[in-house]
């Protein structure tokens, strides 16, 4: 995906956030503010990969706040909420109604609306407090864009490139789901903490590489995947699967960038550059898959 206009002032937001996060001395945050001012100033080109602008602008404020983890608080409280609710989210995916591929379509649905409790995003309110009743609303309205049929005969050598903290718990749903239909799957993490992205802590933490068939990383702390940071062993997989599902915004914006296919973007589109590029207007539910 391209760079938006609109993506650097919502870069910014999210530089200022992470700066309030990490401390209180409005001295270093100023600087944070001013270094990614002046990251966005060196390296903003109309038409340039937006993720080659997001990830030196992170890289440079947690540079500047010597923080290389100021959302782990945001992280905790995700992970904390998900786990809270997952009994109730397990029962509305694995609820004995229709077969696999029923139970499957549940499952990628409760993945997406995971998806949505995501901090930092300009404009977009987290209703943590109400989550299970926002959960309830979305998974009864359903997915807006749903090709689900689609990856049926493709699973049986997933690549699931992972997104934020708390959602992963969700995401363990379409794990077991796959491995139930006879699939494998590789899960993709953080090589190390950027905003609120899940890293091999997280998977250690709440023993999520029982769930799949071999956890990797990317290798960095980029924005979604940077291919020229990765480690071999993840484009080699990339390379061999069956099916790549990319979850979030971070990852589509970077994969969208390559020609992988089939590859499946799981997302709830929480801005209006990633909704006009996906083809899909803000709010809406999405599990769309490119051949």
């Amino acid at each position: 995906m391209k760079v938006h206009p609109r993506c650097s002032y919502c870069l910014l937001s999210r530089v200022h956030q992470e700066a309030e996060l990490s401390t209180d001395n409005e001295e270093l945050i100023q600087k944070a503010i001013l270094g990614g001012i002046k990251t966005l100033n060196s390296l903003y080109e109309p038409g340039m990969p937006a993720a080659e602008l997001s990830t030196p602008m992170h890289r440079k404020a947690y540079e500047i706040l010597d923080d290389n983890d100021p959302y782990k608080s945001m992280k905790e409280l995700s992970s904390k909420t998900a786990e809270r609710f997952m009994p109730v989210i397990r029962s509305h995916v694995f609820n004995g109604e229709g077969d696999d591929i029923a139970t499957f379509k549940r499952a990628v649905l409760a993945a997406v609306i995971g998806n949505y409790f995501d901090y930092g995003v300009m404009g977009l309110e987290v209703p943590i407090d109400v989550f299970d009743e926002t959960f309830k609303d979305h998974f009864e309205r359903g997915l807006d864009i749903d090709d689900t049929d689609r990856m049926l005969d493709k699973l049986s050598n997933v690549v699931y490139l992972a997104d934020n903290c708390g959602e992963i718990l969700i995401d363990t749903l379409v794990f077991e789901i796959i491995k139930k239909m006879g699939g494998k799957i590789t899960l993709v993490v953080r090589g190390a903490p950027i905003l609120n992205d899940v890293t091999m802590e997280e998977i250690e933490e709440f023993g999520i590489a029982d769930k799949v068939d071999r956890v990797l990383t990317t290798g960095s702390n980029a924005i979604g995947v940077r291919l020229q940071e990765a480690p071999e062993e993840l484009k080699d997989a990339l390379d061999n699967a069956s099916l790549i599902i990319s979850k979030g915004m971070a990852n589509y914006e970077t994969m969208s960038e390559e020609s992988y296919r089939p590859i499946a973007y799981l997302l709830k589109v929480k801005c209006d550059p990633v909704g006009e590029d996906i083809g899909a207007p803000k709010g809406c539910s999405v599990a769309r898959l490119f051949e």
